[in-house]
């Protein structure tokens, strides 16, 4: 969280800094997503860890110190984990695919922190906000140059890249968002299958439909074969 060096703590170890606002993170994401940012009060945080208030605020100076860890917590994982997932790919059309997967993947381990940053974001100071804002781009872009890569190549027909990488986003976040009614038909592996089938294979070119059947074995998004 290097992101947090800006909030003031009282306790000098960094490594006990990192570990106990991990903690006090996790509590807080669960009780506001169950009932609200505003109605989750430090001192209902303190009573889920089984510490006082006064040990809350040794690490954290407000509320909204926590809330905006949370969300920039999962904004810093698509950051880190998604360029590291694609690096391998052979092709646009396979870096496009990958992209998908590792979103989703972190989608899929992170739900809470997903549905907290569409509903309270907005809860926080404007100039965090804007912080939010910004670091979203951030880690759209990697979704983005991956599209652009495929249309500029040849592998795509020609086609809005950054309305297309937004469609992208918002398919990996509809699996937290509408979580309830997904898994009662798919589980992530086959959400990530249908979601290639609806939003890559379309844009393919015949010079994209051969990469992408070599690269995923015939199989949509079947990467992991």
């Amino acid at each position: 969280m290097g992101y947090g060096r800006t909030i003031k703590t009282s306790v000098s170890k960094p490594e006990l800094v990192k570990r106990r606002r991990i903690e006090i993170i996790d509590a807080a994401v669960s009780l506001i997503s169950g009932q609200g940012y505003y109605r989750t009060k430090i001192s209902d945080i303190a009573e889920r860890l089984g510490v006082s208030q006064g040990t809350i605020y040794k690490y954290f100076e407000e509320k909204d110190d926590i809330l905006y860890l949370a969300i920039m917590h999962i904004l810093e994982t698509y950051e880190k984990e998604i360029p590291g997932q694609i690096q391998s790919a052979r092709n646009p059309v396979e870096k496009v695919c990958l992209a998908i997967r590792a979103y989703c993947q972190i989608v899929d381990r992170m739900p809470d922190e997903t549905v907290l940053a569409y509903r309270s974001t907005k809860s926080l100071h404007p100039r965090r906000q804007e912080y939010i804002k910004e670091a979203e781009l951030k880690t759209n872009s990697l979704i983005e140059e991956c599209v652009t890569a495929c249309v500029e190549q040849g592998f795509y027909v020609a086609v809005n890249d950054y309305l297309l990488s937004y469609q992208y986003v918002m398919y990996c976040h509809t699996w937290a968002l509408k979580n309830w009614a997904l898994r009662q038909n798919f589980d992530i592996e086959a959400y990530i299958k249908e979601g290639c089938k609806l939003l890559v294979e379309p844009f393919l070119t015949k010079k994209g439909w051969e990469s992408y059947k070599s690269t995923v074995s015939g199989n949509a998004c079947g990467l992991q074969e």
